[in-house]
Order: C-alpha cells, then structure tokens, then sequence
C-alpha cells in the first residue's frame, strides 16, 4: 500500500513507538494531502483522555492523528504501570475513528534502525531491550485493535505494508 493511497482515508491515525517516523509521515500527508495534523504529546494527568480525543474526531475534514489514545494503553503500563484509558474507552473511541473513514497505520522499523533514528534525532536513545518492549507492547495492542478497527502495518524502513495479524 502507497502512501497516496493511506490518503483516500479521511481519518488517519498514525501509531507506533518514538522513532518510527510517525511525524515524518504526518508532514507528508499535510503538505501532499491536504490533511489537518494533530500530533499528540504524553496528556496531563489531570487532563480527560477521552473528551481530549472525542473533540478531536468531532473535528471537520481530513484529519491525521500523529499518536493517539491507543499509546495511552502501551506506554502507561510500561512506564506507570497501568492505563488511564480502558480498552472499553479505547474501542469506542476506535469506532468513532471508524465512522470518520478513519484507519489506523501500525508503523514499524527494525529496533535498530528505531535507535539509530532516536539517537541521530535527539542525540540518545534508550536501549534495544526498551525499545523490544514498546514494539511488542504495540503489537499486543494492535492484535486486539485488528479485531474492531481496520488497521494497517507500514515497516518504514522499507515503505512495504503487510496486513495486520
């Protein structure tokens, strides 16, 4: 799958761990197609995930979510040892993505080629053990998103797609 055709999609939910290129491809997909971009820090604690993000899809026209509510429920239990999203939350939120003609990209890369983009980028990067982890944890995640949402795998290293499971 090309990226001009990730671009039919109204709603474009772009996932994976820090490195992969989720922004990179979020630019593309503003400055080629015309799509409003929305890149999505970790929240405040303080702050409501779920009204953050049902405002967000009540946005009108194209919209690309560089990070969304589905990291909620990778990076919490590895760094705070739970989610403050439940995958209830998470699937309705998932089916609004849905009902915008929405998609979500699973992006991948080598852990290596995460690490060395990390390092070349910020100047660090944490180590191959955890950067395993969050792949893992996002591919958990995205095996139990395939199964209500339509998601699409995208190895950045390589721009090939493969279908998810």
């Amino acid at each position: 799958m090309t990226v001009e055709e990730i671009a039919t999609h109204r709603t474009i939910v772009l996932e994976g761990s820090d490195g992969v290129g989720k922004s990179t491809l979020a630019h593309h997909l503003v400055s080629q197609h015309g799509f409003t971009a929305v890149h999505s820090p970790r929240t405040p604690d303080h702050q409501d995930l779920v009204n953050r993000y049902l405002d967000l899809l009540a946005r009108p026209g194209r919209l690309v979510l560089d990070r969304s509510f589905l990291s909620e429920l990778v990076y919490g239990p590895l760094y705070r040892g739970h989610s403050r999203l439940t995958w209830s939350q998470a699937l309705d939120l998932a089916q609004l993505v849905t009902a915008r003609d929405g998609v979500f990209l699973h992006l991948t890369a080598p852990t290596a080629t995460v690490r060395q983009r990390l390092k070349d980028r910020d100047g660090q990067a944490p180590g191959l053990v955890e950067i395993t982890a969050l792949a893992d944890a996002y591919q958990r995640a995205f095996d139990t998103l395939t199964r209500h949402a339509p998601v699409l795998t995208y190895d950045t290293s390589s721009n090939t797609s493969r279908p998810p499971g």
